[in-house]
């Protein structure tokens, strides 16, 4: 399974960027996807997570109303839509996929994505 992150860059603080996962490998449409970040010195950290079919997500609540997840399973994409960025909101951005939902938000993952630095500049 490969899963190729995009669309991280440089913002400032109020800018919004979206961050795109294409995954290769397995049947996309059965597996729920998710995004975790790392900042630098710190653990790696749960970002957000959405069902195989799309109908549930979960947030962790720093990105709540800020941060938008969504997939095509068409496209074998899952997407992170990041407004209002903020400084704190600066790290490498991965994507990961596990069997579901709930197996994401618990870091119970089955792979990991190169990841995608996003910057937000004050």
């Amino acid at each position: 399974v490969q899963l190729q992150a995009s669309g991280g860059g440089v913002v400032q603080a109020g800018g919004s960027l979206r961050l795109s996962c294409a995954a290769s490998g397995r049947t996309f449409s059965d597996y729920a996807m998710g995004w975790f970040r790392q900042a630098p010195g710190q653990e790696r950290e749960f970002v957000a997570a959405i069902s195989w079919g799309g109908g549930s997500t979960y947030y962790t609540d720093s990105v709540k109303g800020r941060f938008t997840i969504s997939r095509d399973n068409a496209k074998n994409t899952v997407y992170l839509q990041m407004l209002s960025l903020k400084p704190e909101d600066t790290a490498v951005y991965y994507c990961t996929t596990a069997l579901t939902l709930g197996h994401v938000v618990r870091g119970q993952l089955d792979y990991w994505g190169q990841g995608t630095q996003v910057t937000v500049s004050s």
